[in-house]
């Protein structure tokens, strides 16, 4: 079993890439079929199923063939994980940036030492 940082590394990872990004922001709205998932790339069959597996392999895409049709879906606990470290690391770096702003506030408003006047 993975533990929270590898699964959030190998999401990243398969996020890094725009045709991945664009099939999960698809699947995002819904299950659609691979073929479907395919159409709006100019590429094989096989490597959207590559970039698919990917998307699977991380946890992020779960599919299910019934018949001929390959259906895939979002799986969105791992999406929210991925959010939830984002939303963190930005909750961080604002207070990080606020208390920036408050110094150099601080610091404008002292005049400054060592002028002669």
């Amino acid at each position: 079993m993975l533990n929270q940082g590898q699964s959030l590394d190998r999401v990243f990872q398969a996020l890094a890439d725009q045709t991945r990004r664009d099939m999960v922001e698809r699947l995002v709205r819904g299950p659609a079929a691979v073929s479907e998932l395919a159409r709006p790339f100019a590429m094989s069959l096989p490597a959207v199923l590559q970039h698919l597996q990917v998307l699977e392999t991380c946890g992020l895409v779960r599919s299910q063939k019934v018949g001929r049709v390959r259906t895939c879906q979002i799986e969105p606990e791992v999406l929210r994980m991925a959010e939830g470290w984002l939303g963190r690391q930005r909750t961080t770096w604002e207070q990080r940036l606020d208390r920036l702003d408050d110094y150099l506030t601080e610091s404008s408003d002292q005049p400054e030492q060592g002028s002669k006047s």
